[in-house]
Parts: structure tokens; C-alpha cells; sequence
């Protein structure tokens, strides 16, 4: 969801007149009005989030491109209150076509649609279903980190998602995005508490009947000493996906080899035979 550092490909000079509400280039009225209650993230929502109808999308610039698309910087604020502004993270989804995520076919067996046009665009890839193919893996990752969010697991906040747009909870300080792990620099008892912290998330998603399906030190975010997973479309459900299992252990092989590398003793095999034993 984000980069490492605080440089991004910022936007032009903006025309704003709060005075009369000129929007510039980069900026949109709030899609917060045009969301469902089921498209707004779970209750009671932090007080950041900023909800009012009068309030304004800057975009700040582009955080990362990704496989299945790309993340942005948005600021959502409301115009002559300092206090109603909040630095949000935007993640956009390519259609098919766009995307380089080619082995999304593992990940979506035991995932469907009720509506029998969209099936049939689906089937057909057609430019409509490949729009409904760009959503359908919005809507997963909100999903997901509505319900593990809900769980206690350490997720970005999901604010809200509009058609194949997820807009969550900005991981960093300022416009400084968090670290990845990958990119963690601690050693000794430092790198053992990320271990831990990075165990538990893993024994929560199983829990909740998830396995990640792409766990690695890239999606594993370092904030003030506190491990936040990100990059969930892919979440898998250990019981209707027949691929769940093996999913659930390249993501231990994954961790366990990165720490292992660094010193820090992790056991796939037993590590994997506890999580499988905590989803049942």
C-alpha cells in the first residue's frame, strides 16, 4: 500500500478558491455521499475520518504501482477547516486488461457473483466485465479488512469503496509513508518482537478462516514499532478455496525464510502445523 519514503510523483499546481469552491487539477468532490452504508467502512469509524459532503479529494501524488494497480496519495478535507483534513491512502484497481497480476485464477476459486449479467460479462471479458473484474477485487480487499479490522487485526482503517477505488487508512506520519519490513534496518530483540507481531497476524487470519495468500516482507508495513498487513485482495478462504492450505504455507515460508535470513530462528513446518491446528 506504501512506499518507504516521503518522495511521490506530485501533481500540478492546483486552482482552488475555497472562496467559491473552484476545483483545480487532481481534485474531486468527496465520493464519500456516493458510497452505500455497505460500502463505508465498519462502526464506531475512528474520528478522523472525515464524512461531510462539502468535503474536497486533493490528490498529493502516486505511493506505489502494484500488480493489480495503483496506490495514491489523497487528501480529504473539508475547505476552511483546518481540523476536517485527513491524508488518506486511494487504491485503484486495473481491469484486466492493465493488470500484470496473472494468477488471480489461484485466488478466486470459492469467490462468486450473484448477478447472472455480471457472469456472463465475466465469462465473456467483455469491457463491462472486465470493469466488474476490477471491482470484484476492490470489493474483496474492503471486505476483508472491514472484517478483520472488526477482528483486531492490525489493518489499514477501510474508509470506504467506490466502484474499483478502496480508500483506507494512510499507514505513516505526515505524508511519509511507513517502512516495509523488507526495508526494516532492526536486529536483535527489535527483529524478534516483529516476528511475534508478524506470528499473530498470520494465527488471526486463520482464525478468521483467511490465509493472506501473498504474505512477504513487501505487505508487512513497520509503524512505530508496530506490524500492519496491507494488500488483502487476495485473502483466501481456508475452506472454500482447495488451494487455502498451500497458500497458508508459502505465506509461512515467506516470513520464515525472511527472518531466518537475519538471524532470527523460525520453524516453517512447525509454525505452519500450529496454524493449521488454530483453524479448526
Amino acid at each position: 500500500m506504501t512506499s518507504s519514503s516521503s518522495s511521490f510523483e506530485a501533481f500540478g499546481d492546483l486552482d482552488l478558491t475555497f472562496a467559491d469552491v473552484t476545483l483545480g487539477d487532481g481534485q474531486r468532490w468527496t465520493t464519500w455521499p456516493e458510497s452505500l452504508p455497505t460500502e463505508r467502512g465498519p462502526e464506531p469509524r475512528p474520528g478522523w475520518v472525515v464524512t461531510s459532503a462539502g468535503a474536497v479529494d486533493t490528490e498529493l501524488g502516486i505511493l506505489k504501482t502494484g500488480k493489480e494497480g495503483d496506490v495514491f496519495l489523497v487528501e480529504r478535507g473539508v475547505p476552511d477547516d483546518p481540523a476536517g483534513h485527513v491524508v488518506l491512502a486511494a487504491k485503484r484497481y486495473r481491469d484486466q486488461d492493465r493488470r500484470s497480476f496473472h494468477r488471480s485464477a489461484v485466488y478466486t476459486e470459492g469467490r462468486g457473483t450473484d448477478n447472472t449479467r455480471d457472469m456472463r460479462a465475466l465469462a465473456k471479458k467483455t469491457a463491462y466485465g472486465r470493469t466488474v473484474a476490477a471491482a470484484q477485487w476492490s470489493y474483496a480487499e474492503f471486505e476483508a479488512l472491514c472484517r478483520l479490522w472488526a477482528l483486531g487485526v492490525p489493518v489499514p482503517y477501510p474508509v470506504q469503496v467506490t466502484g474499483s477505488e478502496v480508500l483506507m487508512e494512510f499507514i505513516g506520519t505526515g505524508t511519509v509513508a511507513a517502512p516495509r519490513l523488507a526495508q526494516c534496518k532492526e536486529r536483535g530483540p527489535a527483529l524478534h518482537a516483529l516476528l511475534d507481531q508478524t506470528v499473530e497476524i498470520l494465527r488471526a487470519l486463520v482464525r478468521a478462516g483467511f490465509a493472506h495468500g501473498d504474505l512477504s516482507a513487501y505487505n508487512l508495513l513497520v509503524h512505530d514499532g508496530r506490524v500492519v498487513v496491507i494488500d488483502l485482495p487476495q485473502v483466501v478462504d481456508l475452506a472454500a478455496n482447495p488451494q487455502g492450505f498451500d497458500l497458508l504455507h508459502r505465506d509461512c515460508v515467506n516470513v520464515c525464510d525472511w527472518f531466518a535470513r537475519r538471524g532470527v530462528e523460525c520453524d516453517v513446518e512447525a509454525l505452519f502445523a500450529e496454524l493449521v491446528a488454530d483453524a479448526f
